[in-house]
């Protein structure tokens, strides 16, 4: 158990932030397989930057690493493209 406030305060925010964290993973792997579960380039194209942005935004908060941030939307982008 902790002995200082702070290190009280530390352990309340870290659990504060796993959970934010966790629930932003969850939902972006969600979008990515629905990105890749559509049928029509229109749909996947217009879905396409919403994906990439919260791909985006994971990265920045270093959930994921920035070279995984890069083939994820390398290999969404690929896969969109083919659809046409």
């Amino acid at each position: 158990m902790a002995n200082h406030k702070s290190a009280l305060k530390r352990i309340r925010s870290n659990e504060a932030k796993r959970l934010r964290n966790r629930y932003q993973h969850k939902t972006t792997r969600g979008a990515i397989k629905r990105l890749r579960d559509m049928e029509t380039a229109k749909d996947a194209g217009d879905y396409l930057p919403a994906v990439i942005s919260m791909i985006d935004k994971l990265a920045k908060n270093n959930v994921i690493h920035d070279n995984k941030a890069a083939n994820l939307k390398s290999s969404l982008t690929k896969h969109v493209s083919a659809l046409s």
